[in-house]
Order: C-alpha cells, then structure tokens, then sequence
C-alpha cells in the first residue's frame, strides 16, 4: 500500500489481485446476495485508490481494507432498507432457473447427501442472514476472512471484549438454529 501511496499502479493492481475476492465475499456476506456485490467492491478499490494519499500505517492493510468494504456494504443495507424495490433481473433468472432443468453430479456425491447439503446451505444461510447485523459481520470476518479478534474490533470500532462476545452469541444463535432444523429433519 506504501507503493501505491507513492503512485505505483502495478502495486494497486496486484492490491486488487490479492484482495478481490476476500472483499466480494465480506460483501456478499453483509448485503446477502451477489447482485450488486462486485460493484460495492469496486467501489470499495476506488475508493482505496483515491485514499492512497492520505493512507497511514497504524494497524494492517486488511484491517484498513476491510473497514471500507463494512461501511459500504452497510451504506448499501441501509438504502435497500429506505428504498426497496424489485429487480426485474431477478424475477427473470428466477423465471430462467424453474425452466431449465439441473441435474446433479452423480459421480462425486449422492443424490440424497447432494440435496441434504443443498438444504443445509440454504438453512445456514437463512440462519445467518437472521443475525443481528454486528454478530453476523463479526463471526464471518473471523469464520471467512481469518481476521484476529484484535483486527475485527478495530474494524468495527468496539472494544475487544464486544468482539469476542458478539462472536460468541453469534456461534450460540447459530448453534440453536441448526440444532432445531436438524433435530426437525432427522423427526421426519
């Protein structure tokens, strides 16, 4: 990043290289889908490009990096919440998906297990998605992005033991969800 503060585009790029993929996820993760996932993290690389100049090293990269990717995957929360609509995108790749028929890869995993796994995404998903904002963001930076308690409190703007507490209360809220899906699914 101290390359690419001194003007370097080739570091910006293997920045962007590096990190891509780890922004699109705390993105799809937060906003809870990929529809407009790759444009918030290019959005986030603009503005980390623009920012280079005023850039200080006082903790990580990442923790700087993700921090950025957090406040305009929340930004985005927010405005769905004020101004909701319906994408006719959407509704036509939903439309797309119920005609075209899918068969799974009967070579690797049966069809049963294959649509057990289906069903327990779908549910982790939901489950995850039914966090209150904070635990969700917290448990995922530290779950998918391997980031310290340190790191995520930093992001986050919280002390240290808010972190570990969110992160707590998030693993116990999941644990009891999937608890009760399963113990449902194996009654049936």
């Amino acid at each position: 990043m101290i390359r690419v503060k001194n003007g370097d585009a080739l570091a910006f790029s293997i920045l962007m290289d590096r990190y891509k993929q780890a922004v699109v996820n705390l993105v799809v993760y937060t906003v809870g889908d990929n529809i407009d996932s790759e444009d918030i993290a290019q959005h986030v690389f603009i503005r980390v490009y623009r920012n280079a100049a005023t850039y200080e090293v006082r903790s990580k990269f990442t923790t700087w990096l993700f921090t950025i990717a957090k406040n305009l995957a929340l930004n985005e929360i927010r405005r769905r919440k004020r101004h909701p609509i319906d994408s006719l995108d959407v509704v036509e790749q939903e439309e797309d998906y119920t005609k075209t028929k899918q068969y799974p890869d009967t070579k690797t995993v049966a069809p049963d297990d294959s649509m057990m796994n289906e069903e327990m995404q779908k549910c982790l998903k939901a489950a995850l998605e039914g966090l209150p904002e904070r635990q969700r963001l917290s448990l995922l930076m530290f779950q998918e992005q391997g980031l310290s308690y340190e790191e995520i409190s930093e992001i986050l703007e919280i002390s240290l033991a808010s972190t570990k507490s969110l992160i707590f209360r998030a693993r116990d809220t999941l644990k009891k969800t999937l608890k009760e899906y399963l113990s449902s699914e194996s009654a049936t």
